[in-house]
């Protein structure tokens, strides 16, 4: 990975903030990054692990993706999109609720998976797939909480909040994306889902041309800011791609940093196809 890596790490420096990635070929298994395994926080990237579950019971029979999920209009989380803006009832299938989480990146939605399918078994499940530096401690309204209470501190440090690394990230992006010790039912309906987000101002900056399929989830918190997902090329190559952000500061707008998650993501992407 040295050949890039300090590529990678002047990318992030003209933008001012600290970089973490991995970016690997899923087919050969070449590999490009910048501390690759270092404990980051997740931010909204560990509503992919609920995805994974939810999608998972939806193969074994435990659930069907058409069941009802009611949503009283009281109590929602804190959130800018989907479910927690919306004022009134609503009924939607599980399915719909895992697109608002995904697509628009929902935190009641979030939550109201998380307490159907328990985050026990979320990080069983990512255990199982050998992930075992990927954890969900809170749901979002856990995380709200934490800051209320103490402070971003709590929810800044990947030894105490939600957390993976930028290796095990994408470790899980080849296993969706290869239905790898997952049933292939359960990694269809995933990426499907995965492939609605409408977010296309970070990973999806790098690659603009129309052909370049990209599937993705964001992540914002405070001090970080996140993008992973699989870029899929025309000739049939496709890239898992983990960046997380630590930026200096906790301003909500900061382009910069928004398009150097594209920049470095494309620097990891172009050398892999150039090693092929």
């Amino acid at each position: 990975m040295g050949e890039v890596e300090g590529e990678l790490r002047d990318a992030f420096a003209a933008a001012g903030v600290t970089g973490f990635l991995h970016a690997t070929d899923l087919a050969s298994g070449a590999e490009a990054g910048v501390d690759p395994d270092a404990p980051v926080v997740t931010a909204s990237v560990f509503k992919i692990p609920v995805l994974v579950e939810l999608c998972r019971q939806f193969a074994a029979g435990e659930r069907a993706h058409t069941d009802r999920m009611r949503v009283p209009a009281g109590g929602r989380t804190l959130g800018p999109t989907g479910l927690s803006v919306m004022l009134d009832d609503a009924d939607l299938s599980l399915r719909d609720v895992a697109y608002l989480m995904m697509s628009v990146s929902d935190n009641h939605a979030t939550d109201a998976l998380m307490a159907l399918l328990g985050r026990e078994r979320i990080n069983a499940g990512m255990a199982a797939l050998g992930l075992p530096g990927t954890v969900l401690e809170e749901d979002c309204a856990g995380l709200f909480r934490i800051i209320e209470a103490d402070g971003l501190g709590g929810v800044l440090d990947p030894e105490t909040t939600n957390r993976s690394t930028p290796r095990e990230t994408t470790t899980l992006l080849r296993r969706i994306w290869t239905a790898d010790g997952l049933p292939e039912q359960a990694c269809a309906e995933a990426r499907r889902i995965m492939g609605l987000q409408v977010w296309p101002h970070r990973l999806t900056s790098g690659f603009p041309d129309d052909d370049v399929k990209v599937s993705g989830k964001t992540g914002t918190l405070s001090h970080v800011r996140n993008e992973v997902g699989v870029v899929e090329y025309p000739d049939g190559a496709a890239y898992a791609v983990a960046v997380f952000l630590r930026l200096p500061g906790p301003a909500f707008r900061n382009p910069a940093a928004d398009a150097v998650i594209g920049t470095a993501a494309r620097i990891a992407v172009d050398h892999l196809r150039a090693a092929r």
